[in-house]
């Protein structure tokens, strides 16, 4: 090129190498077909590495899975883990509705693999009411219903005779008839068909007991299901970022719940993502990415949301607080136990559940 120093000159050799390299990688990933996936397992949070230590709610399904395949995912919380044929693919999505959304949408985005026929199942610990279940507990859901979609007023000016100043979106008193739908994300309805096939498929899984839940269920006097061993499920979530407890919260969580399923459903499980990662899925299969009708979400039980008869919710949130939960290993092996049966008998049914949802 004339005119330019022997500098000049190498610079822009040099660039034309890295946009040549460039254009070469990005024909090369286009040329490759997409992972093409069968099952997705959302997990929420992982306590370390994802194998080798204490687990949180993925570390099973790498191990026991064979979750091997590292997929980097910058995009995202967490990189995606996959077997060796990529049919199945595990994710943990950060804590919390913001961070779920964001994780999901940016998989199901990513043009390295297809979602087009897969399932998605969260498996995940959460809190659980005295009144339906107790610790170690696995209880697949119905309905998620958002816990956050609201306005406020703080409790010392709440007008006299509201049971709480927690009020619905658009809404000026608690639990206004009829119920207001404005389409925000208030309430995600699962699949029956799928939820009921899940069900019947695990109810009868073993799950494990050790003597501190035993000890801590027995407290709960005058709550026959929390004085249970731990036992499969169904019913419904509650999805919000605040972790509350406390019997007058659990009040509201189920009276928030009846309003917005408008008297189907019965608050069971607490957690923090779940709706979060509905609406991404559901925007993703309105765009053709994913199918949200084949989304199936369980969560197992690693403490109570209230407290014990005569007990506080100080005492109780407390108490849980001083170290590992009574029913946290418990809770994170139901999930895998209970999960991977579903996951195994949707893999064995392949040629079929590829194009027809499961049915009881």
């Amino acid at each position: 090129m004339p005119g330019l120093t022997a500098h000049e000159l190498l610079c822009a050799d040099m660039r034309s190498s890295a946009l040549l390299f460039a254009l070469t990688c990005t024909a090369l990933a286009a040329s490759e077909a997409p992972l093409k996936v069968k099952v997705v397992v959302v997990s929420m949070f992982e306590v370390g590495a994802d194998s080798g230590d204490v687990p949180g709610e993925f570390q099973l399904w790498v191990e026991r899975e064979k979750l091997d395949r590292v997929i980097p995912l910058p995009q995202a919380y967490h990189d995606v883990r996959a077997s060796a044929d990529g049919s199945v693919i595990g994710i943990v999505t950060g804590m919390g509705n913001t961070r779920s959304a964001a994780s999901i949408m940016a998989l199901g985005l990513d043009a390295r693999f297809d979602f087009s026929q897969a399932y998605w199942l969260v498996a995940g610990i959460a809190g659980i009411d005295p009144a339906d279940g107790t610790l170690g507990s696995a209880v697949w859901a119905n309905s998620l219903v958002e816990g956050d979609l609201g306005y406020e007023i703080d409790a010392r000016e709440i007008p006299d005779g509201w049971p709480t100043g927690y009020l619905p979106y658009g809404r000026y008193e608690p639990y206004a008839k009829p119920r207001k739908d404005d389409k925000i994300g208030e309430v995600y309805h699962l699949q029956p068909g799928l939820v009921d096939w899940a069900y019947q498929l695990t109810k009868d899984t073993p799950l494990d007991d050790n003597p501190e839940m035993l000890k801590r269920r027995t407290r709960y006097d005058g709550f026959p299901n929390a004085q249970r061993p731990p036992f499969v499920l169904k019913g419904d979530n509650l999805a919000s970022s605040t972790f509350w407890h406390g019997k007058l919260l659990n009040q509201w969580a189920n009276d928030w719940v009846a309003y917005h399923t408008e008297g189907r459903g019965n608050y069971v499980t607490t957690a923090m993502e779940d709706t979060g990662t509905l609406q991404a899925l559901t925007w993703l299969s309105r765009a053709g990415k994913t199918d949200v009708k084949r989304v199936l979400v369980l969560r197992t039980a690693s403490n109570f949301d209230m407290q014990w008869p005569e007990g506080t919710a100080l005492a109780s949130l407390s108490g849980e607080q001083d170290g590992p939960l009574g029913g946290y290993l418990p809770s994170v092996e139901a999930a895998y136990k209970v999960g991977s049966r579903v996951v195994s008998a949707l893999l064995k049914g392949w040629d079929c559940y590829a194009t027809e949802l499961p049915k009881p």
